[in-house]
C-alpha cells in the first residue's frame, strides 16, 4: 500500500499510528510469509471482548450475566467483526499472497475479521489502553446502541459455557489440533475438552472460530443426550 492508502486508512480507523510499523503488520496475511498478523489477532481477540464486555456492562446495568454474555458474543463473532472491517473499507488495505488474492482472499469473511482483531491489537500495543478503547467503542457505536438484550440469540460456544455454569462444572478448553491446506484455502480442526465427557467432540471449519463452533455445537448435543 502507498503512504496517501495507509493514509486513508487511518482516517476511516479515526486513528493515526506513532510506529507505522504495528499497523502494515496487522495488514499482513500469514499467505505472505513468516511475518504476519497472528500474534497480533491473538491479542486484539482478547482486547475486543474485554472492551465489548465493559461496554456492555455500562449501557446495561440491569442486564444479568447471561444476557450481557449473548450480547458480547453476537458483537464479537466473526460475521460482525467481518461487518466491521467492510464498514471500514479494510480489505483492500490487506496484504495477501498470490494463491488468498487470487481466490478472493479480501472478501472472505474469516480473514477480514482476523485483520480486523490484529488492527485492534495493533491500536492497543501503538497508543496504549485508553486510545485502543475509544476506537474500539467509536467502532461499534451503531452496534452497541442496537443490540437488544431480549432479541440476541445464543451461538453454540455461548451455550455450551452457560450449561456449564448451570451445572457448575468447569468451562470448555480448545485445542486447535491442526491445520490444513494450503494458507489461502485452509481447514482448522478443534477439539473441544468438556468437563463430563470422555471422548472430546472435534469441529472443523475454514476458521478457528468456525471450527470451536462446530466443536461447541457437537459438544451440547453429546451432553443433551447424556
Amino acid at each position: 500500500m502507498s503512504s496517501s492508502d495507509l493514509d486513508d486508512l487511518q482516517s476511516r480507523l479515526g486513528y493515526r499510528f506513532k510506529d507505522m510499523a504495528y499497523l502494515e503488520s496487522a495488514l499482513t496475511h500469514r499467505s505472505v510469509g513468516p511475518s504476519h498478523n497472528e500474534r497480533l489477532e491473538f491479542l486484539g481477540d482478547s482486547i475486543v471482548n474485554f472492551v465489548i464486555a465493559e461496554a456492555l456492562f455500562r449501557r446495561y446495568p440491569e442486564a444479568r450475566e447471561g444476557k450481557l454474555t449473548r450480547m458480547r458474543a453476537s458483537l464479537v463473532r466473526g460475521q460482525s467483526l467481518s461487518q466491521l472491517a467492510r464498514r471500514l473499507q479494510l480489505g483492500e488495505a490487506i496484504r495477501l499472497g498470490s494463491g488468498e488474492r487470487k481466490s478472493g482472499g479480501r472478501r472472505r469473511d474469516s480473514i477480514l475479521a482476523d485483520t480486523i482483531e490484529a488492527v485492534i491489537g495493533a491500536v492497543f500495543l501503538d497508543g496504549g489502553m485508553v486510545a485502543c478503547q475509544e476506537a474500539v467503542n467509536k467502532w461499534f457505536e451503531l452496534e452497541l446502541a442496537s443490540v437488544n438484550p431480549n432479541q440476541v440469540d445464543k451461538d453454540p460456544k455461548t451455550a455450551l459455557q452457560e450449561w456449564l455454569q448451570r451445572e457448575k462444572r468447569s468451562l470448555p478448553v480448545y485445542r486447535v489440533l491442526e491445520v490444513l491446506g494450503p494458507a489461502h484455502q485452509q481447514t482448522f480442526r478443534v477439539q473441544a475438552q468438556v468437563d463430563g465427557l470422555t471422548d472430546f467432540p472435534i469441529g472443523t471449519g475454514g476458521s478457528r472460530r468456525e471450527a470451536e463452533q462446530a466443536a461447541a455445537a457437537d459438544a451440547l448435543i453429546r451432553l443433551s443426550g447424556s
